[in-house]
């Protein structure tokens, strides 16, 4: 959904944008085309991986300004201070995970291939998804899975985790996604695999995910021009459900009044929806990539 995205974001082709998740570059690029000279592009990701890949794409952008920042974009409102910058134009967040981190067996987010549970999106810092597997309580597992997963078997998966990592560590992605098969009695013939909903839960645990994004949201809000836009994709119905309630408290309702008239009701900066329901992907993006099937694209205008 890039057109979608960018014709949603851009209301000033001289103004300030920021790309919360820069991944491959891919959103950058194209808000870089659609700037003119005297615009300026800044883009935040936690892997440096992600930062390395796309510096040489987008620092030839011929009279724009671009800022690439190695950071979580839940810290973005300080990033901006450090920059220099009060306010800007427009804000886009794909939550999704990357395809490089997906596709690169090592960073172990994926059980197609074999690897280290690691899940961390910047690897310089935190606890990986492999120790707060074989450290963490019952409880707290079931806890996690059931809440970042929303699976209905997190305390049997739990449970199945620990009798394991009582035997021998869990190491590997492999090893996890068949402990959680296990758990769930296999397939039984559903195309998504039993594992899908844990190995969710653990990346947003270790990455503190809802986290960052109810902390980009709040500080990003107040950081728009007027008129100015936030665009957010999301890809499960945690984010989705955290985005849509928090626009929601801005977007004004009326309330009658018993002396007569009405008063609008919203927590300060006010906005409004660009569309009344999310943009899902069409069949013909989902066939090319079949991971957007999930996919649910919000945007706000603020200051109305």
């Amino acid at each position: 959904m890039i057109n979608e995205c960018l014709e949603a974001l851009i209301t000033d082709p001289k103004g300030i944008y920021v790309d919360g998740t820069l991944g491959n570059g891919g959103h950058s690029g194209e808000i870089l085309k659609r700037l003119e000279v005297g615009g300026t592009l800044i883009g935040f990701d936690r892997d440096m991986d992600a930062i390395d890949r796309v510096k040489e794409k987008l620092f030839s952008s011929e009279g724009k300004t671009v800022e690439l920042v190695h950071d979580n974009y839940a810290n973005m409102a300080e990033q901006l201070d450090r920059l220099g910058v009060e306010k800007v134009d427009g804000l886009l967040l794909d939550l999704g995970v990357s395809s490089f981190q997906l596709d690169i067996a090592e960073r172990g987010f994926s059980f197609q291939q074999d690897a280290p549970i690691d899940m961390r999106m910047d690897q310089t810092q935190g606890q990986t998804a492999g120790e707060l597997v074989n450290t963490a309580s019952e409880t707290e597992l079931a806890d996690l899975i059931y809440r970042y997963g929303e699976d209905k078997a997190s305390r049997r998966i739990a449970r199945a985790i620990v009798d394991a990592r009582g035997k021998q560590e869990i190491r590997t992605t492999l090893e996890l996604a068949a402990i959680v098969e296990r758990a769930k009695g296999g397939r039984k013939g559903k195309k998504t695999h039993p594992a899908t909903k844990t190995f969710q839960a653990l990346r947003i645990a270790v990455n503190d995910e809802l986290g960052g994004i109810e902390r980009v949201l709040e500080t990003m809000v107040e950081r728009m021009v007027e008129g100015g836009r936030m665009v957010i994709l999301t890809f499960h119905s945690l984010e989705d459900r955290m985005v849509k309630k928090f626009f929601g408290r801005h977007v004004p309702r009326e309330e009658s009044l018993q002396q007569g008239g009405v008063r609008r009701i919203y927590e300060e900066p006010a906005v409004k929806w660009i569309w009344k329901k999310p943009l899902t992907a069409t069949d013909e993006e989902m066939a090319v990539n079949p991971r957007s099937r999930s996919a649910k694209l919000r945007a706000v205008e603020v200051g109305v």
